[in-house]
């Protein structure tokens, strides 16, 4: 079995719902339709061995229409070959049928696409947020959420709840200070061995090499 074989057997299976097959780098990648992802989701796991969902992201098409999609990365330990569906969500009518009863693992990912683009996943066993808190207005990973965020309530229960500022843009988590550290003294990795960490304690003050 190959990932072109599977992707016949689906458009013989539902002849026009399966779009052109995109091939970049050996990775296969077809769009199918919304109402149609669990029936082809439970085919291909049933039919052509794509025992695994290793993947499930939202994404948003800002400026085109339908603006979001929902991608699916499926695997077959049997044959080692993965394969990518994509079904296109608009703006009207963010929901998509859940495939949790073909794939349990795709519980969490459905909730993180939820809480950060809003997409709502019909017949999901606990559809709520996963990062953000309930209540919180908003979906980070929408192209049109700030970089430096926006102004929200905190819960009642959390430890000295205040309104949640937005997170300054010099030496914020996106934006590098001119003159900062480098990325290579920055990251937990900085030393690759025991010299260096000593080196490190003993001259505190040494200028860093890039």
């Amino acid at each position: 079995m190959t990932p072109q074989t599977a992707i016949d057997r689906l458009k013989a299976q539902y002849r026009d719902a399966v779009s052109a097959t995109v091939e970049f780098r050996g990775e296969f990648s077809i769009t199918v339709p919304r109402e149609k992802i669990v029936a082809i989701c439970q085919f291909l796991k049933t039919e052509c061995d794509f025992d695994m969902l290793t993947d499930l992201s939202g994404v948003d098409n800002y400026g085109e229409d339908p603006r979001y999609e929902v991608g699916y990365i499926l695997y077959s330990l049997e044959h080692r070959c993965h394969l990518r569906l994509k079904v296109r969500v608009s703006e009207e009518d963010m929901i998509v049928d859940s495939v949790t009863g073909v794939w349990s693992g795709a519980d969490w990912h459905e909730r993180e696409a939820f809480d950060m683009y809003g997409i709502r996943f019909r017949n999901h066993p606990n559809l709520k947020r996963i990062l953000m808190w309930e209540g919180y207005p908003y979906h980070p990973l929408r192209k049109d959420f700030p970089l430096a965020g926006l102004p929200a309530e905190l819960p009642e229960t959390a430890v000295n709840a205040d309104t949640v500022r937005s997170a300054p843009m010099l030496g914020g988590p996106f934006v590098a200070m001119s003159g900062s550290r480098s990325s290579i003294v920055r990251e937990p990795r900085q030393y690759d061995t025991m010299a260096e960490q000593e080196e490190k304690l003993t001259h505190p003050t040494k200028k860093e090499s890039v």
